[in-house]
């Protein structure tokens, strides 16, 4: 595994990091294989056919339970090449960072 310095760091899996494509609503599932990986996207290659599946939407599993997964969607396809784009929960707010000294908690507790 190698990681690149630039604004857009990919890791790259030397061997392939085993993981599955699922629909949102849970209607297919594909084994596929993760490339390098980034925060904002990811290469797979996939050697099941993919044609007819809704891949506008779906999920990325990383851990066999599916405790792991990254919501996607289809950026191209180049033989058994595919870039996915990872989606963003709308609405959801980052959470506050906790104070780091005594200061910033006394500020803190006065805005409470």
């Amino acid at each position: 595994m190698s990681k690149e310095s630039s604004p857009d760091a990919r890791v790259r899996f030397e061997h392939g990091l085993p993981a599955h494509m699922m629909a949102i609503d849970g209607t297919w599932r594909r084994d596929c294989i993760v490339n390098d990986v980034s925060d904002m996207e990811a290469t797979l290659t996939v050697s099941t056919s993919m044609e007819g599946l809704n891949l506008k939407e779906f999920f990325l599993l990383l851990s066999s339970t599916g405790l792991a997964y990254r919501r996607c969607s289809l950026a191209w396809v180049n033989g058994e090449q595919v870039g996915v784009t990872f989606l963003r929960q709308r609405g959801k707010k980052k959470a506050a960072k906790p104070p780091r000294d005594r200061e910033e908690l006394a500020e803190a507790e006065k805005g409470l």
